[in-house]
This record gives C-alpha cells, sequence and structure tokens, in this order.
C-alpha cells in the first residue's frame, strides 16, 4: 500500500523516538513517504495532495485538530484516513477503539491496514468545514481558546489545564446569565434562550481521564448527528449535569436543562452576538450564524480489528 506518514512535530506526544518506531514499523509492509506539518491548514493540504497523487492511506500523527484537517483533505475521495494518537487528549482515536499509547495504536493499524478494514463512514460540517467527532458552541468554545493561550504549558500539563480553564471559563470569562442564540432544526422547530452547544458526529464528547465524558449515546459513526444545547447554565444544575454525564452515557436525554436531538440531518445555529465556537478540538473564532450538515458516507477510515 502507498501511504504518505503525516506528522505534526509539535503535537502534545510526538517525540523524535516515537516517529522514528512508528515509520520503521509502517515501512515494514508498506510503501511510506513522509511529510511534516508546519503551519495551521497545512495537513489539510497535505492530504489533499496524497489523494490527488494517488496515495492509498494517510497516516496521521498528531492531535485531534491535525485528524481535522486531514479528514477536511480526504473527504470525498478514496484514499484513507488512519489515525493514530499524538495529541493530549486523543478524542477520535480512543473513540474507535485504539490504544492512547502511539506505539501500540500503530501495531493496530498496521493490522488492520493489511486486513483491508476500511469503512466508509459519514461527517459533520459546520459553515463547510468537516467534523470527525463534535462541534461545540459557546462555553467550551471559550474555553479551548483559554487553553490554546497556553500551548506550551498544554504540551506538559494538558489534563490539569483543561480543567484549570474550565472552571475560570464557566466561573469568570463566560456569561451565564444570559442566552447566546436559538438552534432550528431541519424540521423547523426552534430553540430559543441557548447557552452552550455541542453538535456530535461521535460520541464520547472528551475522555477524563481513562472515563469516557458521554454526551449522546446516539451519536455513532453509523448514524446523523445528535444535538445537547443547554438551555440554562446556573452553576448547582450545569455542574450537577456534568457529574451526571460521567456516571450515565444519557444523562443529557433525561435533564430538564437540556434539548436534546438525535438523527439529525441539519440544524442552523443564530447567535444573538458574535459568539465563540470550535471545531475537533481547534478554535475557529466567533460567528453570528453556523449551519449544521450530515454528509453520509463521505470519508474512508481504517478501523482497528474488532477482537
Amino acid at each position: 500500500m502507498r501511504v504518505l506518514f503525516l506528522v505534526n512535530p509539535v503535537a502534545s506526544s510526538v517525540t523524535a523516538r516515537r516517529q522514528v518506531i512508528i515509520h520503521k514499523l509502517l515501512t515494514a509492509d508498506h510503501e511510506v513517504e513522509r511529510v511534516d506539518t508546519t503551519h495551521r491548514g497545512h495537513a489539510t493540504e497535505l492530504a489533499a495532495d496524497a489523494a490527488r497523487s494517488g496515495f492509498e492511506a494517510v497516516v496521521v500523527m498528531g492531535g485531534d485538530g491535525t485528524l481535522n484537517e486531514a479528514a477536511n483533505g480526504l473527504a470525498g475521495t478514496s484514499t484513507a484516513l488512519v489515525a493514530l494518537p499524538g495529541g493530549s487528549t486523543n478524542v477520535f482515536a480512543r473513540t474507535i477503539g485504539l490504544s492512547d499509547d502511539p506505539i501500540e495504536a500503530t501495531m493496530s493499524m498496521i493490522e488492520a491496514m493489511n486486513a483491508g478494514e476500511v469503512k466508509r463512514i459519514g461527517l459533520g460540517s459546520v459553515n463547510g468545514r468537516y467534523f470527525l467527532f463534535h462541534t461545540g458552541v459557546g462555553w467550551d468554545a471559550r474555553l479551548v481558546r483559554q487553553v490554546e493561550k497556553r500551548a506550551k504549558v498544554k504540551k506538559y500539563a494538558s489534563h490539569p489545564l483543561f480543567i484549570w480553564c474550565g472552571l475560570e471559563t464557566f466561573f469568570g470569562l463566560y456569561d451565564r446569565k444570559n442566552p447566546h442564540f436559538s438552534i432550528t432544526y431541519e424540521d423547523g422547530v426552534r430553540v430559543d434562550g441557548g447557552y452552550f452547544s455541542v453538535i456530535l458526529n461521535t460520541n464520547p464528547y472528551t475522555y477524563v481521564g481513562t472515563t469516557p465524558f458521554s454526551l449522546s449515546p446516539d451519536a455513532t459513526l453509523d448514524r446523523p448527528l445528535a444535538a445537547v444545547t443547554m438551555t440554562k447554565m446556573k452553576s448547582l444544575s450545569f455542574l450537577r449535569l456534568m457529574f451526571a454525564t460521567l456516571r450515565s452515557p444519557d444523562a443529557t436525554t433525561r435533564s430538564s436543562i437540556v434539548d436534546y436531538r438525535a438523527d439529525l440531518f441539519g440544524a442552523t445555529i443564530e447567535a444573538y452576538h458574535p459568539t465563540p465556537y470550535q471545531v475537533d478540538g481547534d478554535d475557529c473564532g466567533d460567528e453570528m450564524r453556523l449551519e449544521f450538515l450530515f454528509h453520509p458516507e463521505a470519508l474512508n477510515l481504517v478501523m482497528p480489528l474488532q477482537d
């Protein structure tokens, strides 16, 4: 198989030693070309070039942001995406069943590549940008922005940093007294007074250590999108819900402060003022209007073999 090995050399879990070992493992069975990303959006350019040049797979070693960029370059082509964990949380790689250890994950994916274990999956999109696992609007996007301001700290203390930024944002940087947007679903139903929303293509939303933080039991690679919209963000009720999601994967579906929808092919968020949003953990700035779509069978994805 002709393979492009695409590496984000500054991602949290990427080291020179791991790069050498993974490259050696890949070249044992495949024809491999190695490239590094150097700037924002570069992985999209490199992946799209690989698809045009006839590569059969692009192996991505980086964080979720790098994976997202590569997926945007490969969507609609026959070139397969191969995810490896190289970031701090590695939400998507772990969601599809990979170890958080890059070497172990590489061996699993080589086995899957050799077996031809490729699945055509659906993707979500927001304002034309595809996402693999979710888009967050409001509070969590503001949290991501705070984390990115401390990128050097993120490489060495990612989980404590996320917790600190989450508390900092919740209690001081995000307006929880006034709603920020409305959301309108494909059936025409409009929900006003949204404070925070997550549109999911997969579940869990993230991981807290080794524990999945689940927001939707209906968000899978075999189904359309799910939407979880908070209609209140008072401290006690919101924090109670956050703890409940750690114990139960369907806590949001039963919450009185959540508008929950599943199997969505489209939705629109209209903000009352410029509102932050993030795509697969990447801060995308502020917008007044966000158009969400589901794209079935948009991307070839190599899946680890099931035990």
